[in-house]
């Protein structure tokens, strides 16, 4: 079976935007699994020095168009790819319901949005559910689009444009500005969200009310995390410490309200009238730590996962990060905690 391609798109540098580390970082790890030894040691130095050096960077940029034809068929991933389907079987075990516009006949995509959202034919919004894509400004004044966001959004364009969906909800089926909100899959099994979890171009976002098939996402997160597919590869993505976190972050930081994966080891966990703090850190007015308010403690003790049961255990743990008393993260549902090994 043909793997579905990233266009060439994927590979443009963004120089005209100001950002230098798109293509030393973004675009050679996939390169140089395809080249190797043949290109590896023209390409390394070159993009390190377009970083470094504007002057550089044509030089770069001239070498890739050269290239163009041999460097277009980078496959986001094979539609036979491991975890990156989903059968009828498949959602109804994980207790989706098939959504439909008109019977059995499937919905088609009109356009891309950006690397986790679509429009559908008949003009409604489809957001996917259980991922988050890098964001794009899209008009927004002073949002400076996060990274790899064009490159997530083409990657979407390569494996959904003008293709029939099927399109399968969960607990919840349209989020608060009314767009749809489904897993999706092509006609040939290959499902959306997966596929572009196990490329690099999105993370793992869920919600409580939204949990079917996140632990199969995180299965595909990890392998491309690892691997260092795509975003993986960008330091803008890297795995946050919980002690680095707590030293770099303060009120103003950079770090806040942004989403992060934190790792770092519980050291003590408290109950405070209905809440849990789970603190990584000795000093809970400074240090990183996660909240879990009554709802998410039921849900948590309901997956076998009691709060207390992390005291001591190394974690890695995903959500928005705000100021309070420090870097912290509010837990709403179990699926945002992985237990590490020792």
């Amino acid at each position: 079976m043909v793997p579905r391609m990233v266009p060439r798109t994927v590979f443009r540098t963004v120089s005209r935007r100001g950002d230098q580390s798109y293509f030393g970082h973004a675009a050679w790890p996939m390169l140089g699994p395809m080249f190797g030894p043949m290109f590896g040691p023209m390409f390394g130095p070159l993009s390190r020095c377009a970083l470094q050096s504007q002057g550089y960077r044509p030089v770069l940029v001239l070498l890739v168009w050269l290239a163009g034809p041999a460097l277009a068929p980078v496959p986001l991933v094979a539609a036979d790819a491991e975890g990156a389907r989903l059968t009828e079987a498949m959602a109804d075990q994980a207790g989706l319901t098939r959504l439909s516009p008109d019977g059995d006949s499937p919905a088609r995509v009109g356009g891309i949005i950006d690397g986790d959202t679509l429009v559908l034919g008949d003009g409604r919004q489809l957001r996917l559910t259980g991922i988050q894509a890098p964001k794009l400004a899209l008009g927004r004044q002073e949002f400076r689009a996060w990274p790899f966001a064009e490159e997530s959004r083409s990657a979407l364009v390569a494996l959904a444009a003008d293709q029939p969906l099927r399109l399968y909800r969960g607990d919840l089926s349209e989020d608060r500005h009314g767009r749809v909100l489904a897993h999706a899959t092509l006609a040939d099994g290959t499902w959306l969200q997966g596929a572009l979890i196990a490329g690099g171009f999105a993370r793992v976002y869920s919600f409580a009310d939204n949990r079917a098939l996140v632990g199969r996402l995180l299965t595909l997160e990890a392998e491309a995390r690892r691997a260092g597919r795509g975003l993986w590869a960008l330091g803008a993505y890297a795995e946050r410490p919980a002690e680095a976190l707590a030293r770099a972050f303060t009120r103003h930081s950079g770090e806040r309200g942004e989403f992060h994966l934190v790792t770092g080891r519980v050291r003590a966990v408290a109950r405070v009238r209905s809440t849990v703090y789970l603190n990584f850190g000795p000093d809970w007015r400074s240090d990183f730590t996660v909240r879990l308010d009554r709802p998410a403690v039921r849900l948590f003790e309901a997956a076998g996962l009691a709060p207390e049961s992390l005291d001591g255990r190394r974690v890695r743990v995903r959500g928005w990060v705000h100021h309070f008393n420090g870097p912290m993260i509010d837990l709403t549902h179990p699926e945002q905690v992985e237990l590490l090994d020792e």
